[in-house]
């Protein structure tokens, strides 16, 4: 193992003058930080920098955002996806706001029994916010790390994941929260999955994988099985006054979102016909097809209209008619906002 402080020194360094301008950065308020992380989870910096900003100016304190409601905080989440982060993170604030009097928690064994708060989450909102010891690793730290060390250990298993805590331990006990972002930032801008760029790198001399060249079969990482696959069948139904039926979906994929009825395509028929208690007949060629990819699956999803209008039936409790005009009011999943857009023309 190289020189612990001289191999801090050498990327810390580095990270006080290359480090991006990212908002969060600016900030030593525990709510802004934790929302910050929690966006970042699967979503690139890009693309959470405008959302964020929304965020925190549509629920400014956690006092706000813990009188919520869930389908106002979704809609200012939409399009960034994964939305259970959006459900665990405003179930955990209200919990701070009545355990703790809307102050964070700024201890580990505390924090990390609120809602939706896992090892990783723990030990970057801890350590950036009150400079607590604790190690975080990400995607970005699993392949800095393991290059660094020349470590073929399946970064797939939670064994390695808390091998890899252990052995950052001693970088965190002093500046937890700069080398935690130091080591993320340079797995970001350095030491990239495919074309890392080894000549700029500030730890180098460090790197057993560089002295050896192979720095591109690090990390190991098993493959994931195959994705499947489930077609499914859209429903445009509309009534004389031109509003379309919306559902709020009830299932743990996706819950609490809106959209146009849907169900798996073998079935889909029955199923719709079952639910409003009238026959539900489509145009037998699809108005537009697309895709929705999740880390486990894949929706195929076909969209059918419905070639008259209905009217006169009992929606169920989780259903509406939808004014197209009305669409700022309700938070639709990445998919149903592409139909809405199609209809919409």
């Amino acid at each position: 193992m190289y020189q612990q402080q001289n191999f801090k020194t050498h990327l810390v360094q580095w990270f006080d003058k290359n480090q991006r301008d990212m908002p969060w950065r600016e900030t030593t308020n525990p709510y802004y930080i934790w929302l910050s992380e929690v966006m970042l989870q699967q979503t690139q910096v890009k693309t959470v920098i405008d959302y964020y900003y929304r965020f925190i100016d549509k629920f400014p304190t956690i006092a706000a955002l813990s009188k919520a409601s869930e389908d106002e905080v979704l809609k200012y989440w939409e399009g960034l996806g994964y939305y259970s982060r959006a459900r665990n993170f405003h179930t955990a604030i209200k919990e701070v706001d009545d355990k703790y009097h809307g102050i964070v928690p700024d201890e580990p064994e505390l924090f990390k029994q609120l809602k939706g708060v896992g090892p990783y989450t723990e030990a970057a909102v801890m350590s950036i916010a009150f400079d607590k010891p604790l190690a975080t690793v990400d995607g970005n730290v699993f392949r800095v790390w393991s290059r660094l060390n020349n470590d073929h250990r399946d970064i797939k298993l939670q064994s390695t994941r808390k091998a890899y805590e252990q052995e950052l331990l001693p970088f965190v006990q002093q500046q937890a929260g700069t080398f935690n972002q130091a080591m993320m930032e340079l797995g970001a801008l350095i030491c990239t999955p495919k074309n890392p760029m080894c000549l700029f790198c500030p730890v180098q001399e460090h790197c057993e994988a560089f002295h050896i060249g192979n720095m591109t079969e690090l990390p190991v990482k098993t493959k994931n099985t195959t994705k499947k696959t489930i077609t499914q069948k859209v429903f445009l139904i509309r009534n004389k006054a031109g509003q379309y039926v919306l559902e709020k979906r009830q299932q743990k994929l996706l819950n609490g979102m809106w959209q146009f009825p849907m169900h798996e395509f073998d079935n889909a028929d029955q199923a719709i016909s079952e639910l409003l208690n009238t026959a539900i007949t489509t145009l037998d060629e699809p108005l537009m097809q697309l895709k929705h990819q999740f880390t486990h699956l894949t929706w195929d999803i076909k969209v059918y209209a419905v070639p008259y209008t209905v009217d006169n039936i009992t929606l169920p409790d989780n259903m509406i008619w939808f004014d197209l005009d009305d669409r700022d009011q309700f938070s639709l999943p990445v998919s149903m906002s592409k139909i809405y857009q199609f209809i919409t023309g």
